[in-house]
């Protein structure tokens, strides 16, 4: 394969364009841009509205290839509560109500990131950022569902 770079950076989902920061990054490189744009925008598509982290790697041969990171759990409890931004007083002031399915979908795409073994353990971790977010879950505080979860309340929704 011989030696190869990379480029990492933040782009909008499904939104990447050849200019900054890509292009300037991606040019010295000497490939496609608007390939790698393309197929970052195919690759990020279902994240459209969130910053994704990706990475390119190039051979000396011109050969890319392009990973998509995931956005952060925060953005996507924001994205799917269709909000802006979380809470700035989360102990008091509470901005949504999140669903388990919700965070069980959410979950299954942060698996591959997180450092927990089981999928129950990252819906737990995604429930500590709704803490910090002021967001409830099915109308509760989340630290009351991560219990709920430990007592096996969600297996069914859970595997």
């Amino acid at each position: 394969m011989g030696k190869e770079r990379s480029v990492t950076s933040l782009v909008d989902g499904g939104k990447a364009t050849a200019g900054p920061p890509l292009g300037p990054a991606l040019g010295p490189l000497g490939i496609n841009v608007g390939k790698v744009v393309a197929e970052i925008n195919e690759k990020t598509k279902d994240f459209q509205g969130m910053k994704v982290p990706v990475k390119i790697f190039v051979d000396d041969k011109k050969n890319f290839r392009v990973e998509v990171g995931v956005p952060p759990a925060s953005a996507l409890i924001l994205k799917d509560l269709k909000l802006e931004k979380g809470s700035s007083t989360p102990s008091s002031s509470k901005v949504g109500d999140i669903s388990i399915e919700a965070l069980v979908k959410i979950a299954k795409m942060k698996e591959p990131s997180s450092l927990s073994p089981t999928i129950a353990g990252v819906v737990k971790e995604i429930l500590g950022t709704c803490v910090s977010m002021g967001v409830t879950c099915e109308g509760k505080d989340p630290r009351v569902v991560q219990n709920e979860i430990s007592e096996g309340k969600y297996d069914n929704l859970i595997k």
